[in-house]
């Protein structure tokens, strides 16, 4: 391989988990672990775990687990060998990579080059005469070229392959621009330039890197209006936030989250320049994560139309554990010369009434459940009982899903008194509400728990063990060896007999370096498995496992897995029928069918 294992050992002994982790989570001692809130999933009570002396993470909400090399590709989004990297620089060791040069870094290290490149071509053709539509529909939108320059706008010419020929003088394959999404194949192995007669705005990420662009295309012409970069190894639109790397040096209090590219800039130039958009996608939850690093308090922004509320609504769903204070600014309803309501986005609003009037409009943003509730009671019509019943339906699940007492009693007061109902009586059918939620929760974990098979399969469909016998007897082997190497000289049986594949070859593997006198550990193992699998391996091996008769339980998981083989062998397990019964059967049970 590229980097020494021996040397990645070292470095895994010189990277203590904890000290890592807790760069990016707050972390508390409890017990034999260190305790903190996932940072890979929005949750409010912590259940993300770390373990000093075996050097692993695990969450016991989203699953996730791994060791120090795991948790930094997650965190960082880098590849195993760019983590390696940024945890040598970090310790100060010199990665001694040997052999041929990473092609998938090399890949990532050209498309980032290209795109730079194109960044440039794009803003010197804005500046050219070719470029006097893309200018002329800038001040059409009133953005200044200070604004222009300072977000790199720039404009993509009509031709076919100005951009291509441009980059490929300048040394680059066909093929990687097609691999930094700028250029698309075309017929007879030609290419030809993703985007044409448009205005480009080129995406950086946190780091200043360009890793690629969203357009606009010219009013009158034909094709998508918005038209971004495909996803490539630099440009991921689930993990990208536009203008993130200027707005989180704002000095303003919080972050503000708009629809639009261009709300973005305009809002920037109104002097706001703490607000952000997602890249043509709706909000994730790696979206919510991101940007809970660079805030504690997010505003959403979104079109005061319909669409625009329910984008806010799904949004506010997503939101509703993150590790953020969530507001929602509401722009006024505005109406034509007819007196009919029309669309009006943060562009519209502070071109028409200005900086001031939209700080006015911050400033009185509504915190997310005030927002719930006041649009369920512009919805509802409280004048018939009916209209009363179904908002006080609609706020009882409201309320009820909320985690404070004390929020549930303010604003469920708020509701009732809305209602026309005593704050008592809608405190009473909050109540009722969540302990039904919680009888069904729970009888949905005891269908479940009624087999163990299912309660005890990897959480990913795709690792699931075809036989859980064996499976289970399989993880006790990895467990075992794990806390006791000297216990491989007892582990007389083949990793071929394993019926999962991911335990068997880690057993292989873990093998192979106890025989080399390496790192017998599960975060040495970093660079052979997916995420997933690095989590299954993390779960299996956390399991409780007594050390007090190690030698006999070794002997009985070897004979449960060769008693199974054997079974296999014999076609005593052969009936697919069956088997495929017993499959659907715990499906349904997981699912609560």
């Amino acid at each position: 391989m590229a980097i020494p294992e021996q040397f990645i050992d070292e470095l895994v002994a010189r990277s203590d988990i904890a000290d890592i982790v807790g760069e990016y989570v707050h972390l508390t001692p409890k017990g034999a672990n260190m305790w903190g809130l996932c940072p890979f999933h929005t949750e409010k009570t912590p259940s993300f775990s770390v373990n000093r002396d075996r050097q692993i993470y695990k969450c016991f909400g989203c699953g996730k687990g791994g060791g120090v090399i795991n948790f930094v590709m997650e965190m960082e989004h880098l590849s195993y060998p760019d983590a390696i990297r940024h945890l040598a620089r970090r310790v100060g060791m010199e990665v001694p990579e040997t052999g041929v040069s990473d092609a998938g870094r090399k890949k990532y290290r050209r498309a980032q080059e290209a795109n730079k490149e194109a960044a440039r071509f794009y803003y010197s053709y804005l500046g050219s005469p070719g470029g006097a539509a893309v200018r002329e529909y800038l001040t059409q939108r009133q953005i200044s070229p200070k604004y222009a320059t300072r977000f790199g706008l720039g404009a993509a010419p009509g031709e076919w392959d100005a951009l291509t020929k441009a980059l490929m003088a300048k040394g680059f394959s066909k093929m990687e621009l097609i691999d930094a999404g700028l250029a698309v194949a075309g017929k007879n192995g030609g290419i030809y330039d993703k985007f044409r007669s448009r205005l480009m705005l080129p995406v950086i990420d946190v780091r200043g890197d360009v890793v690629g662009f969203t357009s606009r295309i010219l009013p009158g012409l034909e094709g998508a209006k918005y038209l971004n970069s495909p996803d490539t190894v630099c440009f991921k639109k689930s993990q990208l936030i536009y203008a993130l790397n200027l707005a989180k040096a704002t000095k303003r209090p919080n972050l503000i989250l708009v629809e639009g590219n261009i709300d973005v800039i305009t809002l920037h130039q109104a002097g706001f320049d703490n607000v952000v958009a997602t890249m043509g996608t709706a909000l994730t939850a790696d979206h919510a994560r991101i940007l809970s690093r660079y805030t504690k308090e997010l505003v959403l922004c979104y079109d005061n139309d319909s669409a625009g509320k329910k984008s806010t609504d799904r949004v506010l769903g997503i939101l509703k554990n993150a590790d953020l204070n969530v507001r929602v600014l509401q722009l006024p309803n505005a109406v034509d010369s007819e007196g009919k309501p029309v669309k009006q986005d943060p562009d519209d609003f502070v071109k028409k009434f200005g900086p001031a009037a939209f700080e006015r409009c911050l400033d009185g943003s509504a915190g997310q459940h005030d927002y719930q509730i006041d649009s369920a009671l512009q919805t509802a019509d409280l004048s018939s009982d009916e209209g009363r019943m179904e908002f006080l339906r609609s706020a009882v699940e409201m309320v009820g899903r909320m985690s404070s007492a004390i929020e549930r009693e303010i604003y469920g007061n708020k509701a009732a008194a809305a209602a026309g109902i005593t704050g008592a009586a809608f405190a009473q059918e909050v109540e009722r509400w969540r302990k039904r939620q919680s009888w069904q929760a729970r009888k949905k974990a005891e269908r479940r728990d009624l087999l163990p098979s299912v309660s005890r399969q990897p959480r990913s469909r795709e690792l699931r063990y075809e036989n859980i016998r064996s499976g289970l007897a399989e993880e006790g082997i990895l467990r075992l060896v794990l806390m006791d190497p000297a216990l491989f000289s007892a582990a007389d049986i083949s990793p071929e007999l394993f019926t999962s594949p991911t335990l068997g070859k880690a057993f292989r593997l873990l093998r192979d370096r106890h025989d080399r006198a390496l790192s017998v550990q599960l975060p040495a193992l970093a660079g052979e498995f997916t995420t997933e699998e690095m989590s299954l391996l993390v779960e299996a091996t956390n399991q409780p496992e007594s050390m007090a008769n190690a030698g006999q339980a070794m002997r009985d998981y070897i004979k449960t897995i060769r008693t199974e083989a054997q079974q296999r062998q014999e076609g005593k397990d052969n009936d697919a029928l069956l088997a495929l019964r017993n499959r659907r059967r715990e499906t349904m049970m997981e699912d609560g069918q």
